[in-house]
């Protein structure tokens, strides 16, 4: 006789390119019979959960998959008159081609994002409405991308405020809560390796341009002292604000099950490491998912 389904809420924390972890998060959770029956996150914890809840997180994964760096570049429309450094508007459209118009209160599974509002100092909460709508404002990092501005509001990433949303689910019926903390103080040991198809010329080209891109911004791979240029003092002040708000969030909400992605595992805007994360994302849900009897 088939035991039945233990269902999850599930939490999906904020931190930039670590939630690619979040994929292999879900598809380890659905490969051992796992029922996620809502979602509640932050970022790119909202992007991600969204994109399954609407039934397209395979075609996302596939696409960023199919990115390097230099594509990645691409997509990004540099501009400083909109209250943010990039325009995020081409990749707003390509993830608004994959959901379509579909509304909140439409999808198969609850779903609640979250949205920082820095002119009243407040978290907003998507229960209801376009899917797309939720999202855009989730994913606003603060002087990175273009804020969201809309009734008297101006959002920007949820992550400001709540980068790990479990008070959302707290009350949730489901047999268990299961949160993934993007910015945890744990030691990164995984260690991956890209298939071999990927080990190409081409490939190998791109990735010394990566080297060389990450030194001038200050992640590259040489021992030395990395330059405290804007770039790297904003993604640390990210990182470390975000590190304290989920400390003192777990003092006050335990999940049943924490899934810890190493917030050096990569930078917050390395989106060309889709890989290795979604392949951290499923080996760190393993390990957490053994302590339970």
């Amino acid at each position: 006789m088939q035991k039945d389904k233990k269902t999850v809420s599930l939490v999906l924390g904020s931190g930039g390119a670590r939630g690619y972890a979040h994929i292999g998060v879900i598809e380890i959770l659905e490969d051992q019979g796992y029922e996620i029956r809502s979602i509640s996150g932050s970022s790119i914890g909202a992007l991600i959960g969204g994109l399954y809840a609407a039934g397209k997180l395979e075609a996302y994964k596939e696409w960023v998959l199919s990115l390097d760096f230099i594509d990645t570049l691409k997509l990004l429309d540099i501009s400083l008159s909109h209250g943010g450094i990039v325009n995020i508007n081409t990749v707003y459209k390509k993830i608004e081609e994959m959901i379509g118009d579909i509304k909140i209160e439409d999808l198969p599974i609850k779903y609640i994002a979250v949205a920082s509002d820095i002119k009243h100092h407040q978290k907003i909460v998507f229960k209801e409405g376009k899917l797309i709508d939720a999202i855009r404002a989730s994913i606003a990092i603060p002087t990175i991308f273009t804020p969201v501005v809309k009734n008297d509001m101006i959002l920007v990433d949820g992550g400001v405020i709540d980068p790990l949303p479990i008070a959302s689910v707290s009350s949730e019926d489901t047999d268990m809560i299961i949160a993934v903390n993007l910015n945890a103080n744990v030691p990164n040991t995984y260690k991956i390796d890209r298939p071999e198809k990927e080990e190409n010329k081409l490939y190998t080209k791109t990735m010394q341009l990566v080297d060389k891109a990450k030194q001038v911004i200050g992640t590259g791979t040489s021992t030395e002292k990395p330059p405290i240029d804007i770039f790297y003092i904003l993604n640390k002040s990210l990182d470390t604000t975000q590190s304290l708000i989920v400390e003192n969030i777990l003092k006050e909400y335990q999940p049943d099950v924490m899934i810890e992605i190493p917030k050096d595992a990569c930078e917050t805007y390395e989106y060309d490491k889709a890989y290795e994360m979604i392949e951290i994302g499923k080996r760190a849900t393993q390990k957490s998912l053994k302590t339970l009897k």
